[in-house]
């Protein structure tokens, strides 16, 4: 069957073909019943519109590109979706790519991205440090905005929550039920998660104890470290563990179990995210929970307005303005677990 082009519909409504993209595309007023007439006529002839070509005109593609560490974290994919329906909402479409937490893997996947002529990136960035050359060079070539994780101060456009913020709403809330031993179970590779959660930790914890900042264990975001874990400080007796996400929490309330320990009786144990099957645990894991919606939203946002900032004429080209940072407020929930 032949493809269906704007002539067609034209020629079917008794409007112009300049009239028929107007309405289709959506890019300038037309009257009521002139866009109803074309919108019927391409609908009965089963109309689609060419975004190859469309995309050549524009010089745009319409698409964003998200490179993530790893979409078997559980935090991710719940963001891949509200990112994916903000894009959408937005007429953009969403490409993904998972590069297994391994930086060079990260830069060689953002440079796919680019050679495909992506209007944009979303970065949830592997390191710190080791991702910032890749972030860096790619901002430099079309709007970035950095999801979740930084690569430090203005590099590009950032989105995340406050984990400063979220680490105190967890110590208060220790400190109110009268937990005087914590331990910090976090990871110890160098994202900016990672790095702000515990900080957060060392600053705030020696209001419960003076002896509390330096009760650190440090492995990766993993279950399996968080039963590890639970070996190495179980000794001593801690009466609460302090977990940098869920999945280390949720090895340590496996671990816990399995010791015969009282949670939270004995020892109360949260963590951060609110991943989906966090208030499945056995108790349910009292956490932080990151307004994901939000992040997406914001994110969005800055993506959009940056492609308007970018150099007139459209198609590659660095972006202008400093950076812009985005801190969203956490929520606390208090669950069964401590």
């Amino acid at each position: 069957m032949a493809e269906v082009t704007l002539k067609d519909v034209a020629r079917a409504s008794g409007c112009s073909v300049a009239t028929v993209s107007r309405v289709l595309a959506g890019t300038r007023p037309v009257g009521a019943e002139t866009a109803r007439t074309v919108r019927e006529a391409a609908a009965r002839l089963g109309y689609r519109p060419n975004h190859v070509a469309r995309a050549l005109r524009r010089r745009a593609t319409g698409t964003v590109g998200l490179v993530l560490p790893q979409i078997t974290n559980p935090f991710f994919p719940v963001l891949v979706r509200e990112l994916e329906h903000a894009l959408h909402a937005a007429g953009r479409a969403l490409l993904l790519a998972d590069c297994d937490d391994d930086p060079a893997t990260e830069a060689a996947r953002i440079a796919e991205f680019l050679d495909r002529q992506v209007d944009a990136l979303v970065l949830i960035p592997v390191d710190e440090r080791l991702s910032r050359e890749a972030v860096t060079d790619a901002a430099r070539r079309v709007p970035v905005v950095l999801l979740d994780r930084g690569c430090g101060p203005g590099v590009a456009d950032s989105v995340a929550v406050d984990n400063a913020a979220g680490m105190a709403l967890v110590l208060d809330h220790l400190a109110a039920m009268g937990r005087r031993r914590p331990w910090f179970v976090g990871a110890a590779g160098t994202t900016s998660t990672a790095a702000e959660r515990r900080a957060a930790y060392e600053a705030g914890a020696a209001a419960l104890d003076p002896q509390a900042p330096g009760r650190v264990e440090l492995g990766d975001f993993s279950v399996a470290w968080g039963r590890e874990a639970v070996d190495r400080i179980w000794p001593s007796r801690p009466d609460a563990i302090v977990c940098a996400n869920d999945l280390i929490a949720v090895g340590a309330l496996q671990r816990l179990r399995q010791l015969g320990a009282d949670v939270p009786g004995e020892v109360a144990v949260t963590g951060f995210d609110d991943v989906p099957f966090a208030g499945l645990a056995d108790p349910a894991l009292t956490t932080v929970r990151q307004p994901v919606g939000e992040l997406a939203a914001e994110a969005a946002r800055l993506l959009a307005e940056r492609s308007g900032d970018r150099t007139p004429g459209g198609g590659a080209g660095p972006a202008v303005g400093p950076s812009r940072t985005v801190r969203l407020t956490p929520e606390l929930l208090v669950r069964a677990s401590g």
